[in-house]
């Protein structure tokens, strides 16, 4: 609009009409008007006239194309309109679009060189992340080839003892001398620094000929694995019994009721074979490391090496592939309602999974090194343990934990609630177990933990403690009028039985002769089964912490376990089988 007004003014000046052309100046501010009217030709108006027709026709062309007229328009200022022709014009608005989209050009190169920065950047994350845990899965690999160099070793030297026994037996017939096979037991009372109650027992292991062998005819061998069998536990509803090996199968045998000599004259038992890998198997990326039956016995979960977790059903179907760990998977854990399944890897990051929905539901990464173990409080908390010392309790839907314990100077190997949900026990590496005293109140839906101390710092052990377990007893279980106990299992090849009311080491017991991988307290609560590197399944009567059943397999014990009615134990080794003893008191 000014420069039509100078362009008036312009044309009354030079037509004489002085007054005319100051009155227009003034009203329409042309002092405040950024053109210099120098530099306004004569003849403007007439110029300006025309300029608007040719606009129209170039409007109307360029309104014909492609173009973006409102952005044509843009590019030009008022003095060019009355100084420029149609074509300088065009000209003009071709050269800045060409200016424009060579700037636009450039930014995009920038965004793509950032973005390619950020993707490198991610890639170098992953690799470093992979690297991390191919040591990780090295250091676990040279841990357990140590471990079954041991085991070998142990057995030629048994090996060569028995030739030697034998041996000696000959010589002593030849002379008629008959050795003495009797031992005894020795039980002797020891200190613990607490006062008050019966003093803890270390009970010595009779001889074979004093405790009652299972025989042969009382164990059913299932073969069919193709490496070493480290998981096995029985369905909690039914006779289904499911095995984890690292040929890359999980299995799932039928075992029939009644005695194991009964089910051999049967046949073999019913298998079915869950691959974990296309084609071949014994894929070492694919081992079945752990595995869990949900509450009802219809779905089985297994973790892998692979940082997959599946769920199979009872007749062998996939039901779902769970992916998104990066890092095997050493635990997991159902909830009692059977909705979320839990798991915990190397890739120090545990994950609650929506099972309908078939999908990660919350992924906790608090801990700085690869999860150990993890385990259920109720069905919206749980507890992880870690490498890196630490425990965790966390709570579905919250983003920080809502406890952190600290104690342990070692590896934490284990964390098991207790059938109440008020205590949490744990072991580590560090040679000790701790008891923690969790007392939840619930308010508004919320829950808030009162108080939380370590109660007992258990120091009894001399190597590290593998694994722990609650007994089924107290309150909350099927056995309220008994006394709860916590049995620990240790590389010092014993079992420790614990007082938890007091703190106090009810007895040792001392039946095997290398590391302890596990024990498991029968359904009743009467008995503790143990299973160790020395081949041999320990039964012991929680009375008198005397073995009451013994059987010695082929290959190191990893995992033993009982059935729901409480007359079969099932026990995984390094033989690649999995054993079914009859129990029968």
């Amino acid at each position: 609009m000014l420069t039509e007004s100078v362009s008036n003014i312009c044309y009354f000046t030079l037509a004489g009409f002085t007054h005319s052309a100051f009155a227009l100046g003034y009203e329409a501010g042309i002092n405040k008007c950024t053109i210099d009217g120098n530099m306004v030709p004569p003849a403007s108006l007439i110029t300006f006239v025309q300029k608007g027709l040719q606009y129209l026709e170039m409007e109307a062309n360029l309104s014909n194309s492609d173009a973006d007229v409102e952005e044509d328009f843009s590019f030009l200022q008022p003095l060019d309109l009355i100084t420029k022709d149609v074509r300088e014009l065009r000209q003009m608005i071709k050269e800045r679009k060409k200016g424009l989209q060579k700037e636009r050009d450039k930014r995009e190169k920038e965004k793509e060189k950032e973005k390619e920065k950020e993707k490198e950047k991610e890639r170098e994350k992953d690799k470093e992340t992979e690297k991390e845990h191919e040591r990780e899965r090295a250091r676990i690999r040279e841990k357990d080839r140590k471990e079954r160099e041991k085991e070998v070793e142990k057995d030629r030297e048994r090996n060569e003892k028995v030739r030697d026994r034998e041996k000696q037996l000959e010589d002593n017939a030849e002379r008629g001398a008959i050795p003495d096979q009797e031992e005894k037991t020795v039980v002797k009372q020891e200190e613990n620094g607490i006062s008050g109650g019966a003093e803890p027992m270390e009970i010595a292991v009779p001889s074979t000929s004093q405790t009652c062998e299972i025989s042969s005819s009382d164990v059913m061998i299932l073969e069919g694995h193709a490496s070493e069998v480290c998981a096995c536990a029985w369905s909690p509803t039914g006779s289904l019994l499911a095995s984890g090996s690292g040929d890359s199968t999980a299995r799932i045998w039928t075992v029939a009721e009644g005695t194991a000599r009964t089910s051999m004259q049967n046949g073999p038992a019913n298998v079915l074979v869950l691959k974990h890998v296309k084609g071949r198997t014994n894929e070492k990326s694919k081992d079945v490391t752990t595995l869990d039956w949900n509450g009802e016995g219809t779905l089985l979960a297994t973790g892998s090496y692979d940082g997959q977790a599946r769920i199979w059903s009872t007749t062998g179907e996939l039901k779902s592939t769970l992916s998104k760990h990066k890092g095997p998977i050493f635990s997991l854990k159902w909830n009692k309602k059977g909705d979320f399944l839990l798991t915990g890897s190397c890739d120090k990051t545990a994950i609650v999974w929506d099972v309908k929905a078939e999908e990660w539901r919350q992924q906790f990464e608090f801990h700085t090194g690869p999860i150990l173990d993890v385990d259920w409080r109720n069905n919206v908390s749980f507890a992880t343990s870690s490498t890196d010392n630490m425990i965790y309790v966390c709570k579905v839907g919250e983003t920080r934990p809502i406890k952190t314990f600290a104690g342990h100077q070692g590896e934490v190997n284990c964390v098991k609630w207790d059938p109440a949900g008020q205590l949490l026990a744990s072991c580590s590496d560090d040679i000790s177990a701790k008891v923690v005293c969790t007392v939840f109140f619930i308010y508004s839906s919320i829950y808030n933990m009162k108080q939380e101390k370590y109660v007992y710092d258990l120091r009894e052990h001399t190597k590290e403690i593998y694994t722990l377990r609650w007994s089924p007893t107290g309150p909350g279980t099927n056995n309220p009028n008994q006394q709860l106990v916590l049995a620990s299992a240790s590389f010092d090849s014993t079992v420790k039985l614990w007082d938890v009311e007091v703190g106090k080491l009810i007895s040792t017991l001392c039946g095997h002769r290398d590391p302890v991988y596990s024990v498991a307290f029968s359904p009743n609560g009467e008995y503790l089964a143990s299973g160790s590197l020395d081949r041999c399944i320990n039964v012991w009567s929680l009375k008198d912490g005397n073995i009451v059943k013994k059987y010695t397999g082929n290959g190191g014990i990893f995992e033993v376990c009982w059935n729901k009615e409480g007359d079969k134990i099932a026990a995984c080794s390094a033989n690649n089988t999995v054993c079914v003893l009859d129990f029968r008191m």
